[in-house]
Order: C-alpha cells, then structure tokens, then sequence
C-alpha cells in the first residue's frame, strides 16, 4: 500500500500564498498545511483554516530567517541580532546547532510559544514541520518534541528523503541530503521513544524550487510502499511576495497549477496511491 500526505508548507507568509494554498486544497490534491505563527498574513491564514474544516492544519516552525514570538532575552541562543529575529541563513544555524551553541530548552520554548498562538486562535494543530527542516538536527528535535508532548501534538514531519530522489535536483543538494542521512536512525528512534508517529519520509525537498508535471510524475511512479509526504509549497506570487526574502516565486503558482491538474489527479488513481492527511496519519 502507498498512501500520500500532500502538505503545503508557509500558510500565512502572505495573502497570495494563503489563497494559493486553499486553491490547493479546494480544487486539488492539497490534504495538509501548515501555518507560521509569526507569519506576517497569520490571521488571514486563521479566517481562512476556520472555512476549510477538513483540511489537516499544523504548526510550520520557523527558528530562522523569521521573527521569533517569545522576547529575545528569553530565547538568546536563538536570536541572531539586536532586532529579535533569528539568524538568516540554515548554514550558520547549523554550525551552530552541530558545535551545541543552541539550547535544546529554548527551542522547545519558542516552539511551544509557537503552537500555542495557533490554538489560542482556535486552530486544533494536527502535526509539527519545521521551516528549512531544522528539526533534522538533534537538539532542535529534542526541544520539538518537548514542546509537541506540552501542546498535545502527536505527529511530526519526518524530513528526509529517499536518496533515489535526490537526483532530481543539483549535485550539491544530493550531496547535502547524504551528509544529513546520518541523522535518520536517529530521528525515528527518538520519535518512537517520545511516542510520536511520523511518515516514513518526504517527498518533493531535493526538486523544491523546480518542480514540473514530469518531476511529479517520476516522484509519483517511483514511489516506495509505506506512507509518505510530498512538501509543497503552492501560491500566487503577488506583491506582498516580492518583500519576502525567498527563492521560492514563481515556482509557487507552477506547483498550484501542478496539484490541481486533472492529471495529476489521474495519475494518484493510475498509481493506486491514496491520498491521506496528517489527521489520519
């Protein structure tokens, strides 16, 4: 059996993107999303998850390149300057993660401040992801899952990819996903410890930025028995999109036209792969 968590990713970064998102959802295959709370159109992305009841909604965790929730002096590790944003680029916080610069109890306090805005807005958060998969390293996932068993959270994105897939994209990016494999063993026994379910991997992250119908479609027909999820991040790439600090632009409305194709559709049926959410996970 293969099963597929289609889940869009930066609910709330901006308007186009909110409604690019709900497109998804609406006319095509998008069965998950997940929100950042300190998104700049968060309670857009809130009013707009009030009016979409089926679709699974979780917490998008951002520990770089965003603002944080908590005040900086409660989160120092965390803060890469004297504006109380977090550092910019994954590089820097990774080194810093790697040489244990970053304390693992103030991850799980911003992380829990996080989710608690979501369910203070009377979303009920089905599942955790992180912004640029920062829970792939070990003292991020352990202040993750502290912060999932004080919100009641039960279920967490699992961010690596099967290496097959890893072709797909530019030979830095694979060679990037094999150093990070070695994080894998680890990942699931800690998730399993923490009683926590996970899909068996991701989907999408080595082609983000670059999907195509083609992509889809060789991602799709290759895929492994087991329950997986494809990162997405559909929207429209509107004004308020050119003020954000991101790569991902056009790529976002090519990935809405994708998920909600006909035959893209067809393809899930051809494949016989069942489309599921985080809630069923």
């Amino acid at each position: 059996m293969r099963r597929l968590i289609i889940n869009a990713d930066d609910f709330g970064l901006t308007a186009g993107v909110n409604r690019g998102i709900v497109e998804g959802y609406e006319n095509g295959l998008v069965s998950s999303t997940t929100v950042m709370a300190c998104g700049q159109r968060f309670e857009d992305a809130v009013a707009l998850a009030e009016r979409a009841p089926r679709l699974s909604v979780g917490c998008h965790l951002v520990f770089v390149d965003g603002h944080a929730v908590l005040p900086p002096s409660q989160i120092p590790t965390l803060i890469g300057g004297n504006d109380g944003r977090f550092r910019e680029k994954l590089a820097t916080f990774a080194w810093l993660a790697a040489a244990g610069k970053l304390d693992a109890g103030q991850i799980e306090s911003e992380a829990t401040a996080q989710i608690r805005k979501l369910q203070n807005a009377g979303i009920t958060v089905s599942h955790l992801d992180s912004h640029k998969h920062t829970h792939m390293f070990p003292v991020v996932l352990r202040g993750m899952l502290r912060a999932a068993e004080n919100c009641g959270i039960r279920a967490i994105r699992n961010p690596f990819e099967p290496l097959v897939f890893a072709s797909l994209r530019h030979w830095k990016r694979q060679f990037q996903l094999r150093m990070l494999g070695r994080f894998r063993a680890n990942f699931r026994a800690a998730l399993a410890n923490a009683g926590v379910v996970t899909p068996d991997g991701c989907i999408g992250i080595a082609a983000a930025g670059g999907v195509t119908l083609d992509t889809f479609q060789r991602l799709i027909e290759g895929l492994p028995e087991g329950t997986w999820e494809f990162v997405s991040h559909p929207g429209h790439n509107d004004a308020d999109l050119g003020k954000v600090k991101t790569r991902l632009r056009d790529s976002r409305e090519k990935e809405l036209a994708i998920l909600t194709s006909a035959s893209v559709k067809d393809l899930l049926r051809r494949e016989r792969v069942e489309l599921i959410s985080y809630r069923e996970l």
